[in-house]
């Protein structure tokens, strides 16, 4: 979907997981790229494979088919060592600040594991003097260097994933919803953290969320995804001011506008969600979409150019 070489690309990237009922198609068939230094929103409902894609991206689950490149070159041959090799450049920053947090650690303790693991940092004194500039880069005071993430908020814990995952320097770090755990208010702030160490260190994230008004902030592009599949790819305002798939244009018109005098009316989705086990063949928002026709139940939708870089995969793209 880029003309340069994307820092990551997937081709017909593909995770399923065996259920007692058949196989659970989590990621199915996605095709994403992200060019250095940017930023991909990677956006859809609850259970949509989101995190399971950023995870599979990361080869944190092994995949089930296609292929992840990093520079143009192929990760999944990669043996144990040259995998520890790319962890310094591919990191991930959780969701949930707490859990995701050793609660035995101290904060020094934290940030100093990746380096200790990897290798990148020599001696005690070394480490304690990235330790202490990590958390000054990302707005941690020095008293809490030899706290335990108990005794923090949510947004100071989610500053320490955030130093963690810098700690040891990388590229591309995968953004699972790193901010909807957090008040309104903290969201903000980290993600002007997120955006001002994007700019300083040349960092190039795939974020994560469900939250179209962050998306709409950070990204440089959006994938939309639906049952595991990528449904719509195009540069952040390209889709939101045109989208083309029924389903983006749902997800769009769901956002909550804030005023008293404009009333925004409310588009409801209809129908059953398809069951990800052993999907049927066509167009897996068929059952709720309402411009359904026979042919959209018949042949599945292939993610198609239909303007200068926005894609989407829809028989009836462009008709509505």
């Amino acid at each position: 979907m880029s003309k340069n070489i994307p820092l990551v690309e997937t081709r017909n990237l593909k995770k399923y997981f065996a259920t007692k009922n058949g196989q659970l198609h989590a990621v199915d068939g996605v095709n994403i790229s992200i060019e250095k230094g940017k930023t991909l929103g990677v956006v859809g409902e609850s259970g949509c494979g989101k995190s399971t894609l950023g995870r599979t991206v990361l080869r944190l689950l092994e995949p089930t088919g296609g292929d992840i490149l990093y520079k143009g070159e192929s990760i999944l041959a990669f043996g144990r060592e040259q995998m520890k090799e790319m962890r310094k450049k591919m990191q991930i920053i959780f969701q949930d600040p707490f859990t995701s947090l050793n609660p035995r650690m101290t904060v020094s303790e934290i940030i100093a594991e990746p380096m200790k693991v990897c290798g990148t940092v020599g001696t005690k004194a070394e480490r304690e003097e990235v330790i202490d500039r990590l958390m000054e880069t990302v707005g941690l005071a020095e008293r809490f260097v030899n706290t335990y993430p108990h005794e923090l908020d949510g947004g100071r814990r989610q500053r320490i994933g955030i130093a963690r995952a810098l700690a040891v320097n990388p590229e591309f770090i995968v953004c699972d919803e790193p901010v909807s755990a957090l008040d309104v208010s903290i969201q903000a702030q980290i993600l002007n953290l997120m955006m001002d160490l994007q700019e300083k260190m040349g960092l190039t994230y795939m974020f994560i969320t469900h939250d179209l008004s962050v998306i709409k902030h950070i990204s440089n592009h959006i994938a939309v995804m639906y049952l595991g599949q990528c449904v719509e790819f195009a540069e952040t305002d390209e889709l939101f001011a045109n989208p083309v798939h029924p389903y983006t244009k749902a997800l769009l018109n769901s956002i909550p506008v804030a005023s008293l005098k404009h009333k925004k009316p409310l588009h409801i989705i209809e129908g059953e969600v398809t069951s990800p086990i052993n999907p049927k063949p066509g167009c897996r928002f068929a059952d709720r979409c309402p411009y359904v026709k026979k042919l959209c139940k018949e042949e599945n939708s292939l993610l198609t150019e239909f303007s200068q870089g926005h894609f989407a995969a829809c028989l009836r793209a462009g008709e509505f």
